[in-house]
C-alpha cells in the first residue's frame, strides 16, 4: 500500500487569544502557502497513480491545498485538527488497502503517524508546511515493512 501524507501549506496565523476551533478551521492559505501548494501539486500530479484516493481534512487550508492538485477529493472529519493517528490509519485501511491513498492534514497527527509506522522512539516527526512523506508497505522475509519512498518539500522543487 502507498500512503502519501501531505501537510497543508502555510496558513494565516491567528493570535492565540483569538483562536478557537471555528476560527482555526476557517484559516486560509497565505499567498506563500498558495505557491507552496501549487509547487507541490505540480510535482505530485506527475507522480500519483490515477487510482489514488485523495482525502483531506475539512479545514479550509487543507481543502485549498487539495484544490491545488486539481483532482477530486473528499473531506473527512476523521482528519480534522485534533484527530488521532489511529483514526487516520483506520480511515485509509493501513496496511491492507490496495489503493494508493493521499491524505492532506495537520501536525502533529501526520508526524505521529510517520513515527508510529517507522518505529521511531519520539512520539512524532516534524513535517514542514506544504511538505509530504510517501510511505509504502512491502513484505520482506515474511515480515511487513514500511519503506520511505520519498520526502518532498515545496522549497526544494
Amino acid at each position: 500500500m502507498d500512503l502519501i501524507l501531505w501537510r497543508h501549506a502555510e496558513a494565516e496565523e491567528i493570535p492565540e487569544a483569538e483562536l478557537d476551533a471555528h476560527r482555526d478551521i476557517e484559516r486560509k492559505l497565505t499567498s506563500r502557502g498558495e505557491k507552496q501548494a501549487a509547487r507541490m501539486a505540480e510535482w505530485l500530479d506527475r507522480q500519483l497513480p490515477g487510482s489514488t484516493r485523495i482525502l483531506a481534512s475539512p479545514a479550509r487550508r487543507c481543502e485549498q491545498t487539495a484544490l491545488a492538485l486539481g483532482r477530486k477529493f473528499k473531506t473527512r472529519t476523521e482528519l480534522a485538527p485534533g484527530a488521532t493517528p489511529g483514526e487516520l490509519l483506520e480511515l485509509v485501511q493501513w496496511p491492507l488497502s490496495k489503493t494508493p491513498m493521499l491524505v492532506i492534514g495537520h501536525q502533529p497527527m501526520l508526524g505521529q503517524v510517520i513515527a508510529q509506522l517507522l518505529g521511531l522512539i519520539e512520539s512524532d516527526c516534524a513535517i514542514k508546511k506544504g511538505a509530504l512523506w510517501w510511505l509504502r508497505t512491502r513484505e520482506r522475509d515474511g515480515q511487513m515493512q514500511t519503506v520511505v519512498v520519498t520526502v518532498q518539500s515545496p522549497e526544494l522543487l
